[in-house]
């Protein structure tokens, strides 16, 4: 069943199927999403459609597009994701 996930603004809509310790999502973001906190969380993405921002506590940002996919491991770089669009991830953590 899917989830509703308020974020600063907008919502995440996720689908959850759980294989042991790993966590498989399909991720609907609405238009205007931006994530309320930094994650920490490693995680491997791939953006299906709409557009993504990924920020890095670093300052640097990232564009994802349809087909574009990026992976970082657990601790290693907090980050938090935005969309003017919407936007549909496949992530798997």
């Amino acid at each position: 069943e899917p989830t509703t996930h308020p974020g600063e603004a907008g919502t995440a809509t996720w689908r959850t199927r759980k294989f042991g310790d790993l966590r498989v999502r399909m991720v609907e973001y609405s238009a205007g999403y931006r994530a309320d906190h930094w994650c920490e969380k490693g995680h491997v993405l791939l953006c299906i459609s709409g557009e993504m921002q990924t920020e890095l506590a670093d300052g640097r940002v990232f564009r994802l597009t349809p087909g574009v996919s990026y992976q970082v491991s657990d601790g290693a770089e907090p980050h938090r994701s935005s969309t003017t669009t919407g936007a549909t991830l496949f992530i798997v953590d």
